[in-house]
């Protein structure tokens, strides 16, 4: 049975995946949205970055984000500056990474429900008058909610399921950056497989679920 130290993992693995969902959420629709309407050249390498850590090995961009948040990165010397403090082995800091490795996850689906919308629906609502701003809220959005219906699955099963970010970034500190995936290796390395297995199977049975749902009611959307 899990003991506490697996609960633990859990809620905070609960709670590091709601957050970043939430932030991807607000972050990642406008770029979205910016993607799936403009005709610029940058499209291509602003669509190449926030695809990038699907390619990226974790671990890299983990380094990555170590060195640039780390106290002699620019990110670091900005929030010691403020007086946050470094983000490295903290759970803000597994929260940024989270953002970074699971963005595509979100982007993608919002920029090809946006693009399915098309432009007669917000040609229509500005002939009625509506504002570029009132036919994103009124018109797109709500067009698009089978694409953010993705996004928030994927993303926050994504997150769900880090490791090599999360073990760059945050380690592997009790109740504060330990989460699931960094349990499990915890217990295999330690040779507690009774406790891996039931951790793992939780992941196995949570994924499927996820997908399942995923795949009913969204039958038809598109998926990155």
């Amino acid at each position: 049975m899990p003991s506490p130290a697996d609960w633990s993992a859990i809620w905070l693995t609960l709670k590091l995946a709601g957050l970043t969902t939430a932030i991807l959420l607000v972050v990642g629709t406008p770029i979205a949205w910016w993607l799936a309407r403009t005709r610029s050249w940058w499209k291509g390498p602003v669509g190449a970055v926030v695809a990038l850590p699907i390619v990226l090995p974790p671990t890299v961009l983990g380094f990555y984000l170590l060195i640039v948040m780390g106290p002699h990165g620019p990110v670091g010397q900005f929030t010691q500056w403020a007086g946050i403090g470094l983000l490295p082995f903290s759970f803000a800091g597994l929260v940024v990474a989270s953002v970074f490795y699971s963005l595509p996850f979100v982007v993608q689906p919002i920029q090809n429900a946006f693009e399915a919308v098309g432009e007669r629906p917000l040609e229509a609502a500005a002939t009625l008058g509506a504002k570029p701003l009132d036919a994103f809220f009124t018109v797109a959005v709500p067009l698009a909610k089978p694409g953010f219906l993705t996004a928030t699955v994927l993303g926050f099963a994504h997150t769900v399921g880090e490791f090599g970010v999360v073990l760059m970034i945050g380690g592997n500190i009790p109740d504060k950056t330990r989460v699931v995936s960094v349990q499990i290796y915890d217990h295999v390395e330690a040779l507690e497989y009774a406790q891996a297995h039931w951790l793992s199977a939780g992941m196995v049975v949570f994924s499927f679920l996820v997908l399942a749902a995923l795949y009913t009611l969204n039958p038809t959307g598109k998926r990155p």
